[in-house]
């Protein structure tokens, strides 16, 4: 019984999706049948330093644009 393996790029969206908190029941059956631990550990770790980078960089843009 070989499940197919799943491309990074599809363990991406899975943990963007499920950060939203938008996945549906069967995309999240999906999900946990095919992908690995590690490849969700990996994607979230990506997916949380994207999401605090953005807001830093936010911020500070929002603060120079105030104080200039």
């Amino acid at each position: 019984m070989t499940e197919k393996k799943v491309s990074f790029l599809h363990s991406m969206k899975a943990v963007f999706w499920a950060m939203l908190g938008v996945r549906a029941n069967k995309g999240y059956d999906d999900d946990v049948k095919k992908l690995s631990a590690k490849q969700v550990i990996i994607a979230g770790l990506i997916g949380v330093a994207a999401f605090i980078t953005t807001l830093i960089l936010v911020v500070r843009f929002v603060i120079g644009n105030v104080a200039g």
